[in-house]
């Protein structure tokens, strides 16, 4: 899979220390990944929510950050919207955020 954009992992990265190496796991994991249908991401990421056919939420570091992203299978793109803390997430609704930009 292709990931738009990895500079959002790397600026969340810069202010949160911790989710650094979790996130660059993701991030090479998921390059490596080809992914047709929502139950693909399952059988990498068990813990992931898929919120419906597009919307996914990835746990990092066991669960103490959030990754919101939008995965477009059919051209193999994932589209982070948004990193966040745990306690940041409890105050979105991940089905309405919006991209950082």
């Amino acid at each position: 899979m292709r990931i738009i954009k990895r500079k959002t992992l790397l600026d969340f990265a810069a202010k949160h220390p911790p989710a650094r190496q979790p996130l660059l796991a993701w991030y090479a994991e998921v390059t490596r990944a080809a992914w047709s249908r929502p139950n693909d991401i399952k059988t990498s990421f068990r813990t992931a929510d898929i919120i419906d056919t597009k919307r996914v939420v990835f746990n990092i570091k066991g669960n103490s950050f959030r990754l919101i992203a939008d995965v477009e299978y059919r051209i193999g793109l994932v589209f982070i919207v948004r990193v966040m803390t745990h306690a940041e997430y409890d105050k979105v609704d991940v089905n309405t955020i919006h991209y950082d930009g």
